[in-house]
């Protein structure tokens, strides 16, 4: 599961470090968006006790995905401003 929140820190990271334009500024900020969603779809299922052999696990990943999805837009935002 940690390679997985690695995986997506390095692609984000790269996309950051090519200055995207507007629109894969866009695509990205939508990239974001829709893993937000999954994530918060995750906890609702974590929370009605689904997978509760996986719930610390599943906890855990959601936590730090959340930090990472906060991480990538904060970044994204901030290069957006320095384009301005």
């Amino acid at each position: 599961m940690l390679f997985c929140l690695v995986e997506i820190q390095n692609v984000v990271s790269g996309f950051l470090e090519m200055n995207p334009s507007n629109n894969h500024a866009l695509a990205l900020q939508e990239l974001i968006n829709q893993l937000n969603t999954e994530r918060a779809w995750l906890l609702e299922q974590i929370d009605r006790g689904r997978w509760p052999e996986f719930r610390l696990d599943l906890a855990a990943l959601e936590r730090e995905l959340g930090q990472l999805l906060t991480r990538a837009s904060d970044q994204l935002e901030d290069g957006n401003k320095l384009r301005k």
